[in-house]
């Protein structure tokens, strides 16, 4: 059996099996992509563990991010383990790699008025009707879209692809469908279902097809709008917005904030990974290191024993 031939297998497999959003699916398409094209004329079944261990030191020779290589990591050693549990290989060549650790930088996250101002010079972008319709539906859809990410902590794979009646009529609700096929239903605030309001009736004004998807091209309302697109839209509204760093936000950034804002606000970490989609707290829990500085300012101000030294007790006279 070839590579290629692995590779359709197992992709078929996460699809079929483990219900892979297609979006992940493109990953580590790409991801084994990168490894086949390492391995070169070398056989999966013939990999050894000093295989692995060389293709790891490759990808750090190519300063990619952590991130990205421990998910071609895992995307190799998921494949070869698949091939051992269906009789292709005799044994994972990276099951006894050490793992890797978790660097301790912390993710760019936007503050609560930057991404007010982002919001609010997405607004206004909407209101402007001498713009045109088309252009002005555009921008509503941009607004709608930045509410629902930033109310909801949406990944933008779920945001848009989200049926039209995704969004609960009377309940200020959205059902999200998250990774594995998870259902999860998260409360939007008034502003996002507004902007929802707003983008939907100007789209249907222009003309366009709305009761499939939420959010969805102006034109073509049967076509929901692209991952790329998202990330178009909100690198477009920072730059509007005259925002440092414009090219560093990106819908992933709007999901950091929306959870770091919570917490700072006091929300219980268990409730931000659920509203988030996390299955394990201890993904949740980064963002406890993001708001470090608050606590801290909370021991110094609060605790009983932080602060003035008390006064000493005196004895009996």
């Amino acid at each position: 059996m070839t590579n290629a031939e692995i590779t359709d297998l197992w992709l078929d497999a996460l699809a079929a099996e483990r219900g892979t959003a297609a979006s992940s699916l493109k990953t580590y398409r790409r991801d084994i992509a990168s490894y086949l094209g390492w391995l070169g004329e070398r056989r999966l079944a013939a990999v050894t563990r000093d295989d692995m261990v060389a293709y790891l030191s490759h990808l750090d020779r190519q300063a990619l991010s952590h991130s990205t290589i421990s998910r071609r990591r895992s995307v190799a050693n998921g494949i070869h383990r698949f091939m051992v549990a269906e009789g292709i290989g005799t044994g994972n060549p990276a099951a006894e790699l050490q793992p890797m650790k978790r660097p301790s930088r912390l993710p760019f996250t936007p503050g609560i008025e930057a991404v007010d101002r982002l919001i609010e010079t997405a607004h206004a972008q909407a209101r402007d009707g001498s713009v045109g319709l088309y252009r002005q539906a555009g921008y509503a859809r941009r607004a709608a879209l930045l509410e629902t990410l930033y109310a909801s902590g949406m990944r933008v794979s779920e945001a848009v692809t989200r049926p039209a009646d995704a969004v609960r009529p009377g309940t200020r609700m959205i059902h999200v469908r998250g990774k594995g096929g998870k259902d999860r239903l998260v409360p939007l605030h008034d502003r996002a279902v507004e902007a929802i309001g707003l983008w939907r009736n100007l789209a249907g004004r222009y003309g366009s097809r709305s009761d499939v998807w939420l959010f969805h091209r102006v034109a073509h309302g049967e076509q929901h709008l692209t991952i790329d697109a998202a990330l178009k839209e909100i690198k477009e509204a920072a730059a509007a917005a005259g925002l440092a760093n414009a090219a560093r936000w990106s819908p992933h950034k709007l999901r950091h904030a929306f959870a770091t804002h919570l917490l700072q606000n006091g929300a219980d970490l268990r409730v931000i990974g659920e509203l988030l989609g996390h299955a394990d707290l201890s993904t949740t829990e980064v963002y406890t290191k993001v708001d470090l500085s608050r606590a801290q300012r909370m021991v110094r101000d609060l605790h009983p024993l932080s602060g003035e030294p008390p006064e000493p007790r005196r004895g009996p006279a």
